[in-house]
């Protein structure tokens, strides 16, 4: 057989491919250079936009339910495993001592809530399926894990718009969050300096507080458990300081797996055919306005405690009330220092930002009862 002959063979992947793989290979292209240049969340957008690129060559096989990413789908997302996994290594990172220490805070983590319910209202006015404008909101919590979590419950067809649409927002944080914190507080309100003196939380509570979270949001809200133990798992690991190693591979080797195959595996679903269409467009901007309403009900929940503590309270604190932890907590911080240099909120924020990070799980978990319970 001669080359000639050989050819249509030879060219076959370029004769499958579309105008739609092209514009697809390129939005992977701009999440790798987010990842490399801007340094936008690299660990989650370099497996996306590479996966995304993969997903997009034709008749590689690898997308097919026996190929590579089929059998990564149904081991890791379908069953919820990657997900959960990640929050092992979640809950052994944080560290609640700032939260328990101001609980107060915890209203701040409920307030960042309110646009994932107001979005899913929203939504359901625009024609969507209550599960699916369920998942929709779940985007505004800029947690990744629980939005796959919630959407591979409720709505399967849109994970890959709903879990890029979260890793997404949770990159642009730095460039999303500062305007609408110049925009609704003032100059003054930004400089408040916030009083600390350390509040010591003994190794007693810090042991028992992952348990009775667990047991105490498992009965209240029982979709939610799968998420939050293994939240409050990792972070017994941590507390414990008995299982230095279980912590050190939760944080390490546990979670980077995960990550990996969770991201490249996400980024296998952005195949032009499901992902270039309108009800996409509709996903990105609703998680958009999602994320904008938690910061903004956050910021706003912030001032008030600020006029009910007679200007105690910095209300830029608020805006970590969403997950995204723990760069929604640092960027609050810095932007109260951006205003004094000798403003120190960052533990505030840390508190308000892991109140945010039960308060996201909690409501993936209403949304799942609600969703359930209707349906």
């Amino acid at each position: 057989m001669d080359i000639v002959q050989l050819l249509p063979e030879l060219l076959k992947g370029f004769a499958s491919f579309t105008l739609g793989n092209m514009l697809m290979i390129a939005l992977g292209g701009i999440l790798i250079a987010l990842a490399v240049i801007k340094q936008y969340e690299p660990l989650l957008l370099l497996p996306i936009g590479f996966g995304c690129i993969l997903a997009n060559i034709p008749l590689t096989g690898m997308i097919d339910d026996d190929g590579l990413f089929g059998v990564l789908y149904r081991a890791g997302i379908s069953t919820e495993l990657f997900p959960l996994l990640i929050f092992i290594g979640v809950g052994a990172m944080i560290d609640f001592s700032p939260l328990l220490a101001q609980p107060r805070l915890a209203l701040l983590g409920a307030a960042g809530q309110f646009g994932i319910f107001g979005t899913l209202i929203l939504a359901t006015l625009l024609g969507f399926p209550l599960n699916e404008a369920a998942s929709i909101g779940v985007i505004g919590a800029i947690d990744g894990p629980t939005a796959i979590f919630v959407a591979s419950q409720l709505a399967p067809n849109l994970l890959a718009p709903i879990a890029v649409a979260a890793y997404s927002y949770m990159s642009l944080i730095p460039i999303i969050q500062p305007p609408l914190m110049r925009l609704l507080t003032t100059k003054a309100e930004r400089r408040i300096r916030m009083e600390y003196t350390p509040r010591q939380v003994s190794r007693r509570a810090l042991v028992l507080f992952p348990v009775i979270v667990t047991l105490v949001i498992g009965l209240l809200v029982p979709e939610a458990a799968p998420l939050i133990s293994m939240l409050m798992l990792g972070n017994l690991l941590r507390e414990s300081r008995v299982a230095e190693r279980l912590s050190q591979a939760a944080q390490n080797e546990i979670i980077n797996i995960a990550t990996l195959f969770l991201g490249v595996t996400i980024g296998s679903t952005m195949g032009a055919a499901s992902f270039l269409n309108w009800t996409t467009i509709g996903i990105l901007v609703l998680g958009l306005l999602a994320f904008v309403l938690d910061t903004v009900a956050g910021l706003l929940f912030g001032k008030l405690m600020a006029f009910v503590s007679g200007g105690k309270v910095n209300p830029l604190i608020g805006a970590a009330g969403i997950s995204a932890f723990p760069m929604a907590g640092r960027l609050a911080a810095r932007m109260a220092q951006d205003e004094d240099f000798e403003n120190f909120v960052l533990m505030h924020a840390m508190g308000a930002n892991t109140a945010g990070q039960l308060g996201s799980v909690m409501a993936g978990g209403v949304l799942l009862a609600l969703v359930t319970g209707l349906g």
